[in-house]
Parts: C-alpha cells; structure tokens; sequence
C-alpha cells in the first residue's frame, strides 16, 4: 500500500503547470448531478494523473495544517476523517480539489457537501461539481481550490486566509436570485423537441407567452441544469443524444440526464416518457411525478401500463390515448409534419393537460374523435 514515508523523493513536475482549468461556471436549479445548483470544474492534469497525494512528501500534512476542518469529510470511507486517509493513502488531484472547495465554503459558514469527481473524454481530463450556497463564493472557490492544491503539491502551501478572507467579502455581495420561472411544459431528448413544441399549439393548447413551452436541449441541461423552476408537464423524446459529450451519450447517462426534467416537474404533474424507457419512469416516480407513456407503434407492454396514468399509441395511422375512461382516438398522424414520436407525445401531453388545466386547452376540430381531416 503506498504511503508517504515510502513515496518519490524526486521533486514533482510544477503543478501549477500540469494541473490545469479548462471550464468553469455555474449550473443554476435542477442539473444533471443534483436538485441543487452546483459549480462544475473540468480540469486537465497532465503529469498528475500518475501522481497522487501519497507520491509527494509533506502533502497531506501540508493541506490538513492549512485546512483542519478536513478531519470532518467522511467521504467514500463513511467516518469522520475518511478523506484524510484516502489522502494517506493516495488520492488524486481532482477529488483533492473537489473537497478542498467544499471545505473552503464550510471555513466561511456555508453548509455545503454534495460534491462528485469523473473522468473527462480523454485520459488526464476531469469534472469535478460541487454544492454552493452562493453563485460567485462557488466559482472563485473553485479557482482558490485549485491553487490551494496546486501549492501543496509544490510544497509551498502555507495557509489558506487570504482564499477565507476573500470568500467571505464576496459572500457579502447579493447572490444571483434562486430560479423562480413557472412554466407550462418542458421538452427534451434528442428527437424533435420543436416538432412536439408546434404540435401542441396546434392542437390548441393555449398560453400566454412564447416561453409557456420550453425546448431544452440535451446540451442545456448538462451544461446549465434546468432553465426554469418548475412545470406542469414535462416531455422526453427520446434519450437518443447527439448534442452532447460521447460519455453522456451512453445509455444510462444519457438516460439520467433527459430525466432531470423530471426534478422541475410539480408534484402531481406528469412526465411523459417512450414506452419501455423504464428507468425514466422509475427516476420520474422518485422525483414525486405521475407518469405517461407513448409509443409510435401499438406495443406498450403491460409493464408501461401498470405504472402510466395514461398511455398514448399509434393504430392504423390514427394516435389512441388511454386514460381513466379508456381508449379515444384523437385523430391521424400527419404526414410530413413533426416526427411521429413527436405527434403522438403532442396528443398525450394536450389530453393530459385537459385533465390537469382544461381551460389551456381549445382542442382542434381535426383531432376530435371521428374526424379524418388531417
């Protein structure tokens, strides 16, 4: 087991040069990590990918000295002083850097402590996020991480007051305000979000303003979390991505990220999801949303049945939803409109949101039942 009594004894390559901030910014309400807004850090560490806190002589005794509250991070291990001992033991530089930011905040009063590291696209590249309490103490105690770790790794980390005293002057300024936009309907997924957007508006769905129905791209919500608080409905093409990293486009991240529409969704309000797109529905039904199912082929299993409070298909051309009072067809797909995934998750939020607010809706004489007008 590597310690630092038996570590290298040759000086490290210069961290302040190797251990690099590619991004850095802040993701305000619901977001792919968290239900609370986080900071996001993506690093480049070069030489350190291969260097760990127990190479480097001094370097855990350094950065407990500079930061004694450290004793309390339980991290993996689950007990108080579990993170020194991962230090001890041999830690690297992003998951150093992401407790060193929480413990920054802490040293200032702010209780923070959801933080996670993960690999980036390429080997030596790094996200690290991180809670905050305050927008701008957030970002700079990124960057004052950084450094404070970069120091201790060339030896020369000789405390951390200058960082506390500057957090603390910017948690004197105003914050930026929480999110507090209530909306109508949100639309994500990799399909077409602006198809399932006009389609509701031509099946009469009535709003006031443009932004009553929001077209989030996957790209959105990784990098800037929901751009809203809350809505009544929310809509999931597809988690078919293509706007996005390659390591987010792989199923269960993919997946995870599309249903953080589910987190601004009130409770009550419904998420419709694909038929089959069963840990979608379960994230929904965890996040204190109902659940509605589509699909563009008569094939929804008996499982998406089970758990939908309405289910929406498509049968000899023409879309049938299925709710408290059973089967009604509500009129053609369309030929050379929005994609049929988008038509028929139209129909079922517009059928779903006549039972949640009727009076948004002034359904379109072609689709009511037994009409053929396309």
């Amino acid at each position: 087991m590597p310690n630092e009594a038996a570590g290298a004894t040759a000086a490290p390559p210069d961290p302040a040069a190797e251990i690099r901030m590619a991004t850095l910014h802040a993701t305000r309400g619901a977001n792919f990590w968290s239900t609370r807004p986080v900071t996001r850090l993506d690093l480049a560490v070069g030489a350190y990918e291969d260097i760990s806190s127990a190479d480097v002589p001094g370097f855990t005794d350094r950065l407990v000295q500079a930061m004694p509250g450290l004793i309390e991070h339980r991290c993996s291990i689950g007990e108080r002083g579990g993170f020194i001992r991962r230090l001890r033991r041999g830690t690297y530089a992003p998951h150093i850097i992401e407790h060193v930011a929480l413990e920054l905040q802490t040293m200032i009063g702010h209780d923070v402590g959801f933080g996670r590291t993960r690999g980036g696209d390429q080997p030596g590249e790094y996200t690290l996020v991180f809670e905050h309490v305050h927008e701008s103490v957030g970002l700079r105690a990124a960057a004052l991480a950084l450094d404070t770790v970069q120091r201790a790794f060339a030896g020369t980390l000789d405390g951390v007051d200058a960082a506390i005293s500057e957090l603390e002057s910017l948690s004197r300024l105003p914050d930026v305000p929480a999110a507090t936009q209530q909306v109508l309907c949100g639309i994500t997924g990799g399909g077409d979000r602006a198809g399932a957007r006009a389609e509701i508006l031509r099946r009469g769905c009535n709003v006031d303003q443009d932004d009553l129905l929001v077209d989030v791209s996957p790209s959105f919500l990784l990098h800037a979390g929901l751009p809203y608080h809350r809505s009544s409905l929310g809509i999931v093409l597809d988690a078919d991505l293509s706007d996005v990293p390659d390591r987010y486009r792989e199923r269960e991240r993919a997946e995870r990220l599309v249903s953080t529409l589910a987190d601004g969704v009130v409770r009550g309000g419904v998420l419709i999801v694909p038929a089959k797109a069963w840990e979608i529905q379960d994230y929904a039904r965890d996040a204190r949303c109902r659940v509605a199912v589509f699909s563009t082929r008569d094939d929804v299993s008996r499982r998406d049945k089970k758990v939908a409070r309405a289910v929406a298909w498509v049968d000899g051309g023409r879309i049938v939803v299925d709710g408290e009072e059973g089967p009604v067809d509500v009129g053609p797909l369309r030929d050379g409109a929005a994609s049929p995934a988008a038509q028929v998750a139209a129909a079922l939020a517009v059928f779903t949101l006549e039972e949640l607010e009727p009076q948004r809706v002034t359904r379109a004489a072609s689709d009511r039942p037994a009409s053929d007008d396309a």
